[in-house]
Formats: C-alpha cells, sequence, structure tokens
C-alpha cells in the first residue's frame, strides 16, 4: 500500500504498520545477519583447524563478502526503488536463512567461502531496503532518531555475537554459529513476511544495466587492488593495473550515469552538499575507524603481550560505545546539529587513532581501551545523524540507492582502512620497530 506526500512523491502506508512496529521488525533482520561477524573473525584459526588448511587460505571468509556486499548494494537498492523494498528485503532474508543452513554443512574451506560469499550477496538486499523502509516510516525531522537505533542493533548484534559466541564456539566447534544463526533469519524472515507493509514502485523505469557493470567492473578492481595489493606488491604490475581498471571503469560509469534516463545512481544527487559531503565524511570516518579496528587486537597481542581470551573482552568497548551513544544520536543532532555532531564525532575517531599513536612507546592496556571506546563513541555519534541527512537530501522514491550509496562507500572504507593500515604497520616494522611501526 502507497500514498504520497506534500511534494505528491509516494511513501509507505503507514497506516498498515506503526513506524516503531516496522523499524523493529526490520531491526530484528538487521541483528540476525550481523550477529556472526565478530565471531567468525575471532574463530578463524578454530575454523582452519577443523577443515585441516592454514588460517591464511581463510581470508576471503572476511574480506569475500565485504567484497560482495559492496559490489551488489547499490544493484539491491535500485531494485528496491524499482519494485518495493518490502519485496527485496524479503528476498534477502529468506536467502540469508538458506546460505546459513549451507554454511553450518561446508564440507571444506572452498564451500564455507563460497556459501558465505553467496549469503553476502542475497544479504545486501536487506542493508538498503531496511533504511529505506525505516526512512519511509518516519517524517525528515525523526529519522535521524530512527537510525540512532539502527546503529545500536548494526554495533550492538555483533557485541552480543562475540561475548556469547566465543565460549559456545569454543565448547561446541565453529557449525554452532551458523546452527545458531539459522532459525534467528527464519524467525526475523516470518515476522518481516507478517509484519511490513508494501512499499512503492517505480512505474515505467528500466534497470540501468549498463551503469551497473561500469561500476560492478570499478568496485571489483578497486576492491581486489585493496585486498591483495600486501600480497602482490603495492608497486606491481597487477596491482597498478587492477587501479587503473578501476578508474577507468569508474568514469565510465559517470559518462553512463549522465546519459541514462533512470540511472543507477542520480548523479545530480552529488551536487548537493547534503548528500556528497556527509557520504565522503562517513568514508573517511569509516576509513580509520576500521583501521584501529584491525591494529588494536595485534596491538595488545605483541606489544601488551595480552592473550586471545582477553583481547575479545577487550575490545567490546569500542561496538558498546558505539551502541549505546547511537541511540541518543538523534536527540543531540536536533539540539546542536548535524555540522557540530559530525565535527565532534569525527574529531573522537580522530582522537583515538591518535591516543594511540603518542603512547605506543610506553603502553598501558587501558589507555588502548579508552582509545577504543573512544572511536566507538565517534562512530555512534556520526554514524546516525549522516545515514538521516543523506536520506532526507533525496526523493523518496531514490531512499534505496541514496541508502546503498551510503552503505558502498562504508563497504570501501572498510575494505582501505583495514588493509592499507595493516600493510602500512607491516612495512614499517623492520625500519622503526614494532611498537613505532603501530604509531
Amino acid at each position: 500500500m502507497s500514498g504520497d506526500d506534500s511534494t505528491g512523491r509516494p511513501t509507505a502506508d503507514s497506516r498498515s504498520a506503526h513506524p516503531w512496529v516496522v523499524t523493529w521488525t526490520v531491526l530484528a533482520g538487521l541483528f540476525a545477519v550481523g550477529i556472526n561477524f565478530t565471531i567468525l573473525a575471532v574463530s578463524r584459526p578454530e575454523i582452519a583447524e577443523d577443515l585441516g588448511v592454514d588460517a591464511s587460505t581463510l581470508v576471503w571468509l572476511i574480506s569475500g563478502p565485504i567484497l560482495a556486499n559492496a559490489l551488489f548494494t547499490a544493484t539491491a537498492g535500485k531494485i528496491g526503488d524499482l519494485r518495493g523494498h518490502r519485496r527485496v528485503y524479503l528476498a534477502g532474508m529468506w536467502g540469508s536463512v538458506a546460505f546459513a543452513v549451507l554454511s553450518a554443512v561446508a564440507w571444506d574451506s572452498w564451500s564455507l567461502v563460497a556459501f558465505r560469499v553467496a549469503g553476502a550477496i542475497v544479504g545486501a538486499a536487506s542493508g538498503p531496503a531496511s533504511l529505506a523502509m525505516i526512512n519511509l516510516a518516519f517524517p525528515p525531522a525523526r529519522r535521524s532518531t530512527a537510525m540512532g537505533y539502527w546503529s545500536l542493533v548494526a554495533a550492538g548484534g555483533p557485541v552480543i555475537g562475540l561475548v556469547i559466541g566465543g565460549p559456545v564456539v569454543e565448547a561446541f566447534g565453529w557449525r554452532t554459529i551458523f546452527i545458531g544463526q539459522a532459525p534467528l533469519l527464519l524467525i526475523a524472515a516470518l515476522l518481516a513476511w507478517r509484519v511490513l507493509p508494501e512499499t512503492p514502485k517505480a512505474k515505467h523505469a528500466d534497470f540501468d544495466v549498463a551503469g551497473n557493470v561500469a561500476l560492478g567492473v570499478s568496485l571489483v578492481a578497486l576492491l581486489g587492488a585493496v585486498e591483495r595489493g600486501r600480497s602482490w606488491g603495492w608497486g606491481s604490475a597487477a596491482t597498478i593495473t587492477a587501479f587503473a581498471v578501476a578508474a577507468i571503469a569508474g568514469a565510465a560509469f559517470i559518462v553512463i550515469e549522465r546519459r541514462v534516463e533512470h540511472p543507477l545512481i542520480p548523479i545530480r544527487y552529488f551536487a548537493l552538499r547534503n548528500f556528497t559531503v556527509p557520504i565522503v565524511l562517513m568514508f573517511f570516518a569509516q576509513l580509520g575507524y576500521m583501521g584501529g579496528f584491525i591494529l588494536a587486537p595485534r596491538l595488545l597481542a605483541e606489544v601488551s603481550g595480552e592473550q586471545p581470551g582477553h583481547i575479545s573482552n577487550l575490545l567490546i568497548p569500542r561496538p558498546l560505545a558505539f551502541a549505546l551513544v547511537g541511540v541518543a544520536a538523534g536527540a543531540i543532532t536536533r539540539v546542536l546539529g548535524l555540522r557540530i555532531v559530525a565535527v565532534v564525532g569525527t574529531a573522537f575517531v580522530a582522537g583515538s587513532l591518535w591516543i594511540l599513536a603518542a603512547t605506543v612507546s610506553d603502553l598501558s592496556t587501558w589507555v588502548v581501551v579508552a582509545s577504543i571506546a573512544l572511536s566507538g563513541l565517534g562512530m555512534g555519534l556520526v554514524q546516525p545523524a549522516i545515514t538521516a541527512s543523506v536520506a532526507n537530501s533525496v526523493d523518496n522514491s531514490d531512499l534505496g540507492v541514496a541508502g546503498a550509496t551510503q552503505q558502498m562507500s562504508v563497504q570501501v572504507a572498510t575494505s582501505l582502512g583495514m588493509n592499507l593500515l595493516d600493510s602500512a604497520q607491516a612495512a614499517w616494522v623492520a625500519t622503526v620497530g614494532l611498537a613505532s611501526s603501530y604509531a
């Protein structure tokens, strides 16, 4: 069911479901999808041992889904705008159920990676669709509050997964990750099928195949170069070629989007300050945040000498701070304004990295914990405000692709932050020593 707002643009019909019912239904799916990410990240050695492979073989268990999600997010967002976000969201949830079950019975490392990547492809549908349905359910002035709860679940799910999942995996094995996730996904899918209202569908709009292909080639080349640059060599012909292909395909994408009648991502939005600036800001904040995410546990292990089990507990303040401040971020943004919140939040992320850089020569575990909590606090402030700003700057008919554009930039920044900072630290060890390489 659908109606029209005061500008004549289509909106979801909130008569069939209260906005907060829609929100919590969607967030149940977000929780079920995201709960196992941190468990997989810390359980990779156990998975490798059980499957009889080296842990390095399973690098694509984490990076593969990130690449797949980035690649298909824009596609899923646009399909949601064209065919209805409820339909796309449900397709993503049912697919996630299927691939969680298949991952639980994976027979070797490559089948597990394949099922995880395929699950990320179908799961990419649920991300922009969930953002769009929440934004459609609320007026622009209240979206930042709803996005605060979206951030709470997005950050809190992995925390709960880490706290509960670690001991469960240790006691019963890694397959319990997916055995436990599958019923959660099933319940979330059934709840969504029962509760979520229909959302508007575009009329007489074609899918931009050429733009989608160009964007896909650009992303695959870019993320492939970033993910494999360290092993190939950053100055190798393969890495340079991949970056060149990414640039050429990206330029072709822009040309295509300017010419087609119904572009995958309307280029006109990038002329809007409230669309472009938040996305760029989020990109760099996420890059620093994820760079700290990948380096902090290694810093604790290699410089502080902390044990793996203790490190997991020490890292909890980051997503916990993210989740808790995210709930209040909407109210804070309404009082202080987007600009102040964005500046303060990104300053917190930058400050957390500066604290680590300034203290590695005389490192204290609790300084590291305080630093990573500060980065979570910063991202918890930034993300809800920026997500709402991006949504408020576009037509309701483009909410899916707007959310997808933001999520795509976050995925690229995640890959860049994790790989570039990790490579930089490794490159400097021989020159400046272990502790200073982290600085």
